[in-house]
């Protein structure tokens, strides 16, 4: 098996977690699927910021684990949840860091959605 690298935040590639200032509520279709107060907010080098959600304030029920897995050398092995409701399935919608890498290690028991699959709002910033 090849070493996967490990990559620590740098000046030049930064990466933060941080408390988000506001209310989360993350809906697909018609269906509200996390409703938080208790949001981070990964801001990684340039790109949009991603709003991690505990997965206690997640409405589990529509929710399957995928065979899906990636990896991001700056966070770690990435697993993902499939979404079934009332307006069908969305495959591999929602990802996850079981295990992250220390420098993002507040994500753990987290997860994020797609935000060109699921509509996102924070309110209250």
């Amino acid at each position: 098996m090849t070493e996967r690298p490990v990559h620590e935040p740098t000046a030049q590639h930064p990466i933060t977690v941080t408390p988000t200032v506001g209310h989360v509520v993350v809906r697909v279709g018609g269906t509200v699927v996390a409703d938080t107060q208790s949001a981070l907010t990964l801001q990684e080098s340039t790109y949009p910021a991603v709003q991690y959600i505990p997965l206690a304030d997640v409405d589990q029920t529509h929710l399957t684990r995928s065979d899906t897995t990636t990896y991001c050398p700056y966070k770690g092995e990435a697993g993902y949840l499939t979404f079934t409701g009332p307006d069908g399935v969305q495959p591999d919608l929602i990802w996850f860091y079981e295990h992250p890498y220390p420098a993002v290690a507040p994500i753990a028991g987290h997860v994020a959605f797609y935000p060109d699959r699921a509509h996102i709002t924070v309110t209250g910033e």
